[in-house]
């Protein structure tokens, strides 16, 4: 089996231009329009920084599954570009978004303060030792543990990712579509043997049968414990 290896991240939002400019101030990326359509893309200064802004018609209705913290100077920055506070930790505070989403943010004197500012990705989980596994598997390191800690990890530098990427245990089982997710290079049936889903195939650019704006080039896939990711050919 080929190893994959991490292509971007994928926010989905109801208004797409507000939630572009909302995470680029935040997190230290630019801004632009993706195609034709309402979609947005940020850009950083290599291409592993690139996310995503994918316009959907579903609002935000339940705690989110993945979620992402972010280093800053001070929760005020994210205040000013309308987050709210949600709850206060020491060392980090939930906020949400200007959709609803939640994310945390760590604050970070300002010799410690890197231009590109997403620190972690977390996602809920019902088992994290196995999922974190399955997944350093697929990037073909292993997985992070402390035996004081309940949470699972991959070291994003170990795995080409730009960040650590953590499995937090949570007794809910997920309901509803991530609005967050990644996307991967690799081969999709590596993916289906180790024991993922096949959502959506992609479609055959020659087909007819669906019209070429509705059309994908990738397979939309879920892990085990149902996280969506989308698989591209290189």
């Amino acid at each position: 089996m080929a190893f994959s290896s991490f292509k971007d991240l994928v926010i989905d939002a109801t208004d797409a231009a507000r939630t572009a400019a909302f995470w680029a101030d935040l997190l230290g990326l630019t801004a632009e329009t993706a195609g034709a359509g309402p979609n947005a893309v940020l850009n950083g200064a290599v291409p592993e920084h690139t996310i995503w802004i994918n316009q959907v018609p579903e609002p935000r209705t339940v705690k989110q599954r993945v979620h992402l913290d972010v280093h800053a100077a001070a929760v005020s920055d994210a205040l000013r570009l309308g987050a709210v506070v949600d709850t206060e930790h020491p060392g980090w505070t939930v906020l949400r978004d200007p959709e609803g989403g939640e994310f945390c943010v760590f604050p970070r004197p300002p010799d410690q303060l890197p231009n590109y500012r997403l620190y972690e990705v977390v996602v809920d989980a019902a088992d994290p030792a196995m999922i974190s596994s399955w997944w350093a598997e697929r990037f073909g390191v292993p997985a992070g543990h402390d035996e004081s800690d309940p949470w699972f990890w991959l070291d994003g530098g170990q795995a080409g990712l730009p960040w650590d990427l953590i499995f937090n245990p949570v007794p809910e089982p997920k309901s509803v579509k991530n609005r967050v997710h990644w996307d991967v290079w690799g081969d999709t049936e590596d993916f289906l043997a180790a024991g993922a889903t096949l959502l959506r195939a992609r479609d055959d650019p020659e087909s007819t049968d669906i019209p070429d704006s509705h059309k994908i080039s990738w397979d939309v896939l879920a892990d085990p414990e149902g996280n969506e990711f989308c698989v591209f050919a290189r």
